[in-house]
């Protein structure tokens, strides 16, 4: 298998990615109210004259999953009715996703980067004079906690997982056994050493000390980092267990969980809906390699797994789209892998396009083109003419914009692709002409890592709801009218510990997998105060194969216009909730 790129890693092992939870409001330094939008201010011309009503979902979005569908201004779960759009935005500031808040906690390591140490674990070298008394009294000896660690100049830079087992067996550190397992009533402290990786990194050992519990669920203190007997880091750390925020229930706003079916593929990742089946994908998991796992989905309050299908060596699937009789399936060994679902629950394979050893890490389909976002080698897009499903023709390899970032998604819309194209931003590309691709315009800011998007048309505007993947990540509403000069006009944020991975434009609903946030529903009939209507938190720390990686909880996310929504969680399978 290639080298794998960041995006296509969803492993306890997250050093640069953040996944935690509160109970209650975000931590210092998030700009946004947990569950609020950004107004984008008084609205002003846009430059255009413009249709005083919405039209999300033109008819050159193409299928179900594209922003079509009702155009209404949301369910009568979603508040008091709102006025139409007339176009008009404001231009708001972009922020960026870097985070520096103010230090975490006063405990300090005191030895120097680069001295020399005998113990990493030696307790006497963290001063926590600063540190009150009583505060762990309560603690709890149990549960997944996320940590934020901050190096000493205040930029949070990294992020790990400390899951403490519920049968009070040892607990682990991204996936490495404690050395140290002092937490419980009157300490937070824990040591574990993380193996070397020749000739990456040498074997590294980690010491966190608790001082103070801001929050029931929350603890911050100060860490160390050693390496061949020096000092390699340090800094002050945030410790959150996992719970669902803003004091919420299980769900609201009418979304109703009808099944549930566990997916025999490893972690699953994506879900694509078709003649009556849910076709569900998975990258792997806790030594099971990932495959296809095929339900019946006839009934959806009982879908019935009918076929699970696995390729030796090829064990990485993490992409899933249908046209036709034909499925196709990002493979991160065989490029795109297409299946004759002519018999839906008993898919036969036909071939691996376009016959190289690449790795795509999604799928993407409108009309007759198939785009397919390689991640490695290269970072290219593929374009495939698909009018015959099971025969794809590939049209282009289309190189990445910068030297940096990789595609991970797309969304074509018209004759422009919309391309996530991670730390190089999210790019437009003028794809009417395959063999002739140009790009149109980018929007790029520091600290971006543009994940997934979904692009419809709203009082004659083209809006394009973009999500980035880690830390503080969040969704943005952009004006891409123009796609020369795209603007910022909203956004909407919940705990920014947690990111989106997926979205699903419908009419004027967009349907979000949320992570460790669960499934989210947005009113967007007004694109720069996207108003959520309805949620369903998917995740719980005692559910069965729940970690501490940070790609947890709600990934995947379908609504193709039959009256349901399917979602994937990574621990609990596949979900099917009623269309709001």
């Amino acid at each position: 298998m290639p080298r794998l790129p960041r995006w296509l890693l969803s492993l306890p092992l997250c050093l640069t990615l953040a996944g935690c939870s509160t109970d209650s409001t975000p931590d210092a330094g998030t700009a946004l109210d947990s569950g609020t939008s950004v107004d984008s201010g008084t609205a002003v011309d846009s430059g255009t004259s413009v249709d005083a009503g919405v039209d999300a979902g033109a008819s050159d979005a193409g299928d179900s999953d594209a922003g079509t569908g009702d155009a209404g201004s949301g369910s009568s779960d979603a508040g008091p009715e709102v006025e139409p759009w007339d176009g008009g935005a404001a231009t708001i500031p972009e922020r960026g996703d870097l985070m520096t808040p103010p230090l975490y906690s006063d405990c300090a390591y005191t030895l120097p980067t680069g001295a020399p140490v005998a113990d990493c674990d030696d307790l006497s070298l963290f001063d926590r004079s600063s540190c009150p008394s009583g505060a762990f009294d309560s603690m709890e000896s149990v549960g997944i906690h996320h940590l934020l660690g901050q190096n000493p100049s205040g930029y949070v830079t990294v992020s790990y997982g400390l899951t403490l087992p519920f049968d009070g067996t040892t607990g682990t550190f991204n996936g490495q056994p404690l050395t140290r397992q002092s937490v419980g009533p009157g300490s937070f402290i824990f040591s574990s050493t993380v193996p070397a990786r020749p000739p990456v990194s040498p074997a590294r050992h980690y010491t966190f000390v608790g001082c103070t519990r801001p929050e029931p669920r929350r603890v911050n203190g100060c860490f160390v980092q050693c390496a061949d007997g020096k000092v390699r880091s340090k800094g002050t750390f945030t410790a959150l267990r996992t719970s669902w925020g803003r004091g919420e229930s299980e769900s609201s706003g009418g979304l109703t969980l009808l099944s549930e079916a566990p997916v025999p593929v490893g972690g699953p990742a994506d879900v694509y809906v078709a003649k009556d089946h849910a076709y569900v994908v998975g990258f792997g998991h806790a030594g099971e390699a990932g495959g296809l796992a095929v339900f019946d989905v006839r009934n959806r309050t009982q879908p019935v797994l009918t076929k699970r299908i696995q390729l030796p060596g090829d064990g990485y699937w993490n992409g899933v789209w249908a046209k036709g009789d034909a499925l196709y399936i990002a493979s991160a060994s065989s490029g795109v892998i297409v299946y004759d679902i002519s018999n839906p629950s008993d898919p036969q394979y036909v071939r691996a396009v376009p016959g190289e050893k690449l790795a795509v890490h999604t799928v993407h389909v409108r009309g007759d083109r198939l785009y397919a976002m390689v991640s490695d080698p290269g970072g290219q897009t593929l374009l495939f003419d698909v009018a015959s499903p099971l025969s794809p023709v590939l049209l282009n390899r289309v190189p990445p914009p910068f030297e940096y970032g990789g595609p991970h998604d797309a969304f074509a819309y018209g004759d422009i692709l919309y391309v996530n194209s991670t730390a190089a931003g999210y790019v437009a590309l003028d794809v009417s002409d395959p063999g002739n691709v140009r790009e149109l315009g980018s929007y790029v800011f520091e600290g971006q890592y543009s994940h997934a998007s979904a692009v419809g048309t709203f009082a004659g505007r083209t809006i394009a709801f973009e999500g980035g993947e880690g830390l503080n990540a969040h969704l943005r509403v952009l004006d891409v009218t123009d796609p020369a000069n795209m603007r910022l006009i909203g956004e909407y944020q919940l705990r920014p510990e947690f990111s989106i991975h997926n979205m699903i434009l419908r009419g004027t609903k967009l349907y979000i997998a949320h992570y460790l946030e669960g499934v989210r529903v947005l009113d967007v009939s007004v694109p720069p105060k996207p108003r959520e209507v309805a949620h369903f938190n998917t995740f719980l720390e005692t559910q069965p194969g729940r970690d501490s990686g940070t790609f947890e909880g709600a990934i995947g996310i379908r609504v193709p216009g039959d009256g349901y929504v399917y979602v994937v969680d990574t621990a609990r399978g596949l979900l099917i909730f009623n269309e709001l």
